[in-house]
């Protein structure tokens, strides 16, 4: 038995649906709806929270794997304790829980933010650990001490691994994560930046977390990422897959820091969440590198889906999805 956190989710529902395919049998947890996707009628779900720790243990009772995929991606200075209370005390609950029931093994998806990505003229590596100096934003150290709780969990005997994905770009609700990349190219949103990250399939993914579960590898950390490159470059790369025009005005350091002072300001009269926050807007103008060699190395028969292919396959199902013309 398999059981999957935040299975409602981008990689969650990809998971259980590669999962379901390959004939396991899997238990998600959700927290409002079940999710409705492909093999989503063949999973046992379970309405619960990671942070009620009384629940976990008795869902992870008879549990052989642990897929810990649930989390908080929030760059707004108003979720700061949730973001601590999600990432940090869920992880640590499920962590205990693995411990307890007698888990075989837990992969936790984590992030690249948890590996500092700010390193002017540096590629980032699985070597490298957050620090005050090469983070910008409280998601990434919440995800560093979570993993944390899984290198505890580690050292007190649980099997372990963790993989540290890019940005993940695949076909979900477009109203919500980074399938909104999609939407606003779609409506022709005019801005970029110069920033660079690293981008990756949300297929290959899945693949690689099922590699790693079924491994004898424990104790390691893969960074996950096709291919490094502009935001405009992909900007450019969806509008052409969409025939939509394409981004042509620059965002300047100096214009995104007025719109995120502006942005701050307005969050303070109308409660909600600004559209850009200082965080975001330094992660936007950043050159970051990412070295996704160990994983290749490590599965020589496994290659990355070009970003290209990755495009056009979403813009496809996004526009099945949504009826696009």
């Amino acid at each position: 038995m398999i059981f999957v956190t935040g299975g409602s989710g981008l990689v969650g529902t990809h998971l259980i649906s590669g999962l379901v395919a390959n004939g396991q049998a899997v238990k998600a947890m959700y927290r409002s709806n079940i999710p409705q996707f492909t093999g989503s009628d063949k999973v046992q779900w379970v309405e619960g929270d990671i942070v009620d720790p009384l629940f976990l243990e008795e869902v992870v009772t008879g549990v052989d794997k642990v897929y810990h995929c649930a989390g908080m991606v929030s760059f707004s200075p108003k979720q700061k304790q949730q973001l601590y209370k999600i990432n940090v005390e869920g992880t640590a609950n499920i962590v205990n829980a693995c411990i307890s029931c007698g888990v075989k093994k837990l992969l936790f998806v984590s992030s690249v933010a948890a590996l500092g990505r700010i390193r002017p003229g540096q590629m980032v590596n699985e070597t490298m650990q957050w620090t005050e100096d090469t983070s910008n934003s409280t998601y990434g150290k919440t995800k560093y001490l979570a993993e944390m709780e899984v290198w505890r969990g580690i050292a007190e005997g649980l099997d372990a691994v963790i993989v540290n994905p890019v940005i993940i770009l695949g076909g979900s609700n477009w109203n919500n994560g980074s399938t909104g990349i999609f939407k606003s190219v779609y409506n022709e949103f005019a801005w970029y930046t110069d920033g660079v990250t690293g981008f990756v399939d949300v297929q290959d993914v899945i693949i690689a977390m099922q590699l790693l579960m079924d491994s004898d590898i424990t104790a390691q950390r893969y960074i996950l990422s096709a291919e490094n490159t502009t935001y405009k470059a992909l900007f450019d790369e969806i509008a052409t897959c969409f025939n939509k025009k394409k981004a042509h005005k620059k965002v300047t350091p100096f214009l995104a820091g007025v719109v995120w002072r502006m942005e701050a300001l307005k969050a303070m009269f109308n409660g909600k969440p600004p559209l850009l926050t200082k965080e975001t807007a330094a992660t936007a103008q950043a050159v970051v590198y990412f070295d996704n060699t160990k994983l290749l190395k490590q599965f020589s028969a496994f290659g990355y889906m070009p970003l290209k292919a990755s495009v056009q396959r979403i813009c496809g199902e996004l526009k099945q999805k949504y009826n696009l013309g």
